[in-house]
């Protein structure tokens, strides 16, 4: 067994001085988040002890503290040999906090308790919920509201208040000794946590360079002269310089000319002002209408130098279209948080989809105890949950992050009288919210999402003898229907053992009530594409496994894209897919096809490309398809591109300049990254394409790359561009560092910061690559603009 070494006993002066020195760093924090002598952020730091809940028996206490940098908060462990980290997680990782008893787990385990004691943190990544019970209703507010106050204040800060309060975080942790010095191997360590590999002659260097006193140490503003060497920017001084004076200054009328000939900004006599307003720190600069270094660093790094087109961030196309002229975001079997066959059903993934701006959920319904519906995956091992819950979640989550309808995908096998049950629950929870008639008398097409603001349409089958839903309903009880049951085909032993043994039929018996419930979207299988002279009902739809739809996009590409000009279809994953990984939605969206269900639960390239899709149009959940997917004359087969209405060829030409901040992929203490990026053409067959940077070895804190890229694009309305940055491993599979995915009609121009994302879609608090982005119309010529 390994002997730890004791440490030596700190005096009691010595304590008291570390102690002090810890309430200044923490009250220095508290003014950068913009929280000074703030009550709540106060009783966080000093921390109190709270019931941690994680079952009807276990409930114990544990003590919960913010820690000195105001960005992470430690949790009391009595688990042994537990590491230091593991008891720690950062402010940037809580997506949400609730108060009362909001999740799953609170109203299972602490009913007894009143709400206003209760609170839970979700995290942002597939961890466990963390639900807690306070002791008063005080300690509750204070840290619902103290944590809340945090991460407004931390998303408010501008980029460059981000990376000094992390580097100042970083050179805290460093200073081993705590006493506000650091030394030249104190200085190689912090280099190793910000993800930089320096070797020892260069690392001297910059230790003596900063050392003006001579005293083996830096302390005070030696250290300030450390963090300028380290956060220089030399790309952009160079750029700078370009439209500067001599004296450091960019005037108006320069600026307005870089937003001009590099940002291809077409009002850049109003923008330039503006942003000299909005981001100039020195107010000597601003009263003289000019810009400094420091200034224009801050409006490269701020939303206006974002390479995604900041007026997409809200809904500026046009939404009182037909419904089936959108793409909408869509998820497959949303109740499961993790595999098809044994993995956890949870109301709160219906949370997270909904939150991820996804406007179709699927529920999977059938018979439970008490003549209570269930929704779970049928013949499988996954756990159930009550239809009746997630309809509640349904209703409180349905329209927070976007206002457009949501449409309930329904999947029933249950007995009639569980189906009124189903119907019941939906009229007395949703009620107005639920529709049940047509819009405004609309018989012949959809209603646009415009006029269904705020409803809620379910997918679903209908009585034959109600063969037109939007003319009104007969008094028919019930009727077998045709069956359509998604769960039997996965392709798994034991799902199709237990589907023999039940004896498939291939219609089930349906309510009237659940009927009724069925307005515009009436599932019925898929028997062709119309015949002209007999055309289907508009409100008809039909669901296709991907393996169903990519072979009529193959073969009939142009008539699939008529059908869904007129009609919706719903796409669902391979029953081979029982891991919940996910088809690539691209080839099916170029067909037009509308709710092309993903597995949300599942990381990677496949919901990377469906998030930057639909960040667009101010992360709505519905994106308007290109005129040539609405268009009843058109000829476009995204199979065989021809000459037509599907815009002009465009050439991307584009420069990766260096990177910003990447994360350490591998916590240990020496690992340092080896960052290399891919840049990735989504969209029709010809435009699909991959081209990658050289290998920068040992620094993710600030690579330079400076390497250039050509890419021509077809059909541009149809093509996404993503970025990938991975850590380089020889022997093994790069790791995954950041990525971002956007629709290449929503590209900037000219010099600008990507702001990368996590695996699960988050973005990384300073994580940033910076690019340069030229676009041409295809008949490019040498010697038009390039990046300098």
């Amino acid at each position: 067994m390994q002997c730890i070494r004791r440490q030596p006993k700190r005096t009691v002066s010595q304590e008291n001085i570390l102690l002090e020195q810890s309430r200044r760093v923490a009250a220095l924090n508290g003014i950068r988040l913009g929280l000074k002598d703030d009550k709540d952020l106060k009783f966080l730091l000093k921390g109190s002890q709270l019931l941690k809940v994680k079952s009807s028996s276990w409930r114990k206490e544990r003590f919960y503290k913010l820690q000195e940098d105001c960005k992470t908060i430690w949790q009391e462990s009595k688990k042994v040999l537990r590491s230091p980290e593991s008891q720690i997680f950062s402010i940037e990782d809580i997506r949400d906090v609730r108060s009362g008893h909001k999740t799953e787990g609170m109203e299972k385990y602490a009913k007894d308790v009143p709400e206003y004691r209760c609170f839970s943190i979700i995290f942002k990544d597939q961890r466990k919920n963390l639900d807690l019970i306070a002791s008063s209703e005080d300690d509750a507010n204070h840290w619902i509201t103290g944590l809340g106050k945090i991460i407004a204040h931390s998303n408010s800060m501008n980029q460059k208040q981000k990376l000094q309060h992390w580097i100042h975080t970083c050179l805290r942790k460093a200073d081993k000794n705590k006493d506000n010095k650091m030394s030249l191997k104190e200085l190689k360590d912090f280099l190793k946590e910000v993800n930089i590999e320096v070797d020892d002659y260069h690392a001297k260097k910059i230790f003596q360079h900063c050392d003006k006193s001579k005293t083996e140490a830096l302390e005070d503003d030696e250290i300030e002269e450390f963090y300028k060497i380290l956060t220089e920017r030399k790309e952009i001084d160079s750029i700078f310089q370009m439209y500067s004076d001599p004296e450091g200054f960019m005037s108006c009328q320069n600026l307005v000319r870089f937003l001009y000939e590099m940002q291809q900004e077409e009002d850049a006599v109003v923008a330039a002002p503006a942003l000299i307003q909005r981001y100039e720190p020195n107010e000597r600069a601003k009263r003289g209408n000019a810009m400094t270094k420091d200034g224009f660093l801050m409006y490269l790094l701020s939303d206006e130098g974002n390479i995604f087109n900041p007026s997409h961030r809200k809904v500026y196309q046009d939404m009182t279209q037909p419904l089936s002229h959108y793409l909408v975001s869509s998820s497959h079997n949303t109740y499961l948080m993790e595999d098809q066959i044994t993995g956890p059903s949870s109301t709160e993934a219906y949370i997270r989809a909904l939150t991820k701006g996804c406007r179709c959920v699927e529920l999977d319904c059938w018979d439970g105890p008490n003549s209570e519906p269930v929704i779970y995956h049928g013949y499988t091992l996954t756990s159930k949950i009550l239809f009746s819950d997630v309809i509640k979640a349904i209703k409180n989550y349905a329209f927070k992050t976007s206002p457009y309808p949501v449409i309930i995908s329904l999947e029933n096998h249950c007995s009639v009288d569980q189906q009124k049950v189903m119907a019941q629950h939906m009229t007395t929870i949703l009620q107005d919210m639920l529709l049940v008639a047509p819009v405004d008398g609309n018989k012949s097409q959809f209603p646009s999402p415009e006029q269904l603001k705020g409803k809620i349409l379910v997918k679903g089958k209908k009585l034959s003898r109600q063969e037109d839903p939007v003319n009104g309903n007969n008094n028919l009880e019930a009727e077998d229907v045709s069956d359509e049951d998604e769960a039997a085909e996965i392709e798994d032993e034991s799902v199709k053992t237990k589907v023999e043994q039940k004896g498939k039929s291939d219609t089930l018996k349906l309510a009237k009530e659940l009927s009724d419930t069925v307005v515009y979207c009436k599932s019925v299988h898929f028997e062709g594409f119309d015949d002209p002279n007999h055309p289907r009902a508009f409100y008809e739809m039909s669901s296709f496994s991907e393996s169903k739809a990519l072979k009529l996009a193959q073969e009939s590409g142009t008539s699939f894209i008529h059908h869904n000009i007129r009609h919706l279809s719903r796409i669902y994953p391979a029953g081979w897919r029982t891991d919940s990984s996910n088809y690539s939605p691209v080839d099916l969206w170029n067909v037009g096809c509308q709710i092309v269900a993903l597995n949300f639960q599942t990381a990677g390239t496949e919901m990377d490309v469906y998030q930057g899709r639909f960040q667009d149009n101010g992360f709505s959940g519905y994106v308007l398809k290109p005129e040539f997917l609405r268009d009843e004359q058109t000829k476009f087969n995204p199979k065989s591109i021809t000459e037509g209405t599907w815009g002009t060829k465009k050439r991307l030409l584009l420069k990766i300049i260096s990177g910003q901040q990447l994360p350490k992929v591998n916590k240990s203490k020496n690992s340092i990254v080896d960052p290399k990026v891919t840049i990735e053409i989504h969209g029709v067959q010809q435009d699909n394409n991959k081209k990658q940077t050289k290998v920068i070895e040992n620094n993710g804190f600030n690579p330079n790359w400076n390497e250039e890229f050509t890419f021509d694009i077809e059909v541009p309305a149809l093509a996404l561009v993503r970025f990938v940055v991975e850590d380089f491993d020889m022997s093994t599979k790069n790791d995954f560092i950041g990525q971002y995915t956007l629709p290449f009609t929503s590209l900037k121009q000219g010099y600008r910061h990507i702001h990368l994302l996590t695996k699960n879609g988050d973005p990384y608090s300073s994580s940033t690559l910076f690019v340069y982005i030229n676009i041409q119309d295809s008949e490019w010529q040498p010697g038009s603009s390039r990046p300098q």
